[in-house]
């Protein structure tokens, strides 16, 4: 059973800085698209980055673009996400995400396993 378990999560000041961990279990697929999204209260849930195993690309939102990084340890099985001078409107539930396949259309194609979420908070 696949489990995806998201940790790093905390709160900060506008400018700072927070590195999301998401440990993954029971994962067997050789190629893979894994992602950030992120929900804040009253808004959609919206794509922040992505990465396809396969030919180690990476696709990132234009509002993070520049600020985050989306890499992964595959000994460790952890897909992480560095984030770099954050903002206020940073503030949100992040969710990392993965299934089989590549990364077309990231931000919207479906995702067959979730973490839970954990919360970002960013204050001015």
């Amino acid at each position: 059973q696949v489990q995806l378990v998201e940790s790093g999560g905390g709160s900060v000041q506008a400018g700072g800085s927070l590195r999301l961990s998401c440990a993954a279990s029971g994962y067997t697929y050789v190629y893979y698209c894994a992602a950030w999204f992120r929900q804040a209260p009253g808004k959609e849930r919206e794509g922040v980055a992505a990465l396809y195993n396969g030919r180690e690309n990476t696709y990132y939102a234009n509002s993070v673009k520049g600020r985050f990084t989306i890499s992964r340890d595959n000994a460790k099985n952890t897909l992480y996400l560095q984030m770099d001078n954050l903002k206020p409107e940073d503030t949100a539930m992040y969710y990392c995400a993965a299934d089989y396949g590549d990364c077309i259309n990231w931000w919207a194609r479906s995702y067959k396993y979730w973490g839970q979420g954990t919360q970002v908070t960013v204050s001015s």
